[in-house]
């Protein structure tokens, strides 16, 4: 199976249950997932159910329980990330962290060209290496759209079968 199917079919219920807790668009935290994690295929997601590659600092919360992941980049520096009990917990966190963070991006989740472009020059990007914020924007808008054709199509094939 295609690891764009296997991502949308494995997340989607974490994140319409984060969209629905957190009144957000579950496309959009599907596409940013699918953005951050490489379709849920990084090490990050696989092995400690990070899908957006939140940062390890911040104070516990219902969904993130203070576990961190340690991994280290090609030049040696440690990074601490989020470690998550499940997926839906990392699914969770992230409409947390966008609903109470970046309330402006938040609120244009049903706009995902907007959100994307207010998720994209907040402080929620840090970009190490060189600023590449509209790439990302861009990217955002095209997965959001290319996720709701794969589930449009899937729908149609339920149907069809």
């Amino acid at each position: 199976m295609n690891k764009k199917i296997l991502y949308i079919r494995q997340c989607r219920p974490a994140a319409e249950e984060a969209g629905k807790v957190f009144n957000m668009n579950p496309r959009v935290i599907l596409a940013q997932g699918a953005l951050e994690s490489g379709w849920g295929t990084s090490l990050l997601a696989v092995e400690h159910h990070n899908f957006f590659g939140i940062m390890g600092y911040g104070t516990a919360n219902a969904y993130w329980h203070g576990e961190r992941a340690v991994l280290e980049n090609a030049r040696g520096i440690e990074f601490h990330f989020r470690h998550y009990s499940s997926l839906r917990m990392s699914f969770l966190d992230f409409a947390r962290l966008i609903h109470t963070g970046y309330h402006r991006a938040w609120s244009f989740s049903r706009q995902p060209e907007v959100y994307a472009k207010e998720i994209a020059y907040s402080p929620y990007i840090s970009e190490l290496n060189h600023d590449n914020r509209e790439v990302y924007r861009r990217n955002i808008v095209l997965l959001e759209e290319e996720i709701g054709r794969i589930i449009d199509w899937g729908e149609d094939m339920e149907v069809a079968a």
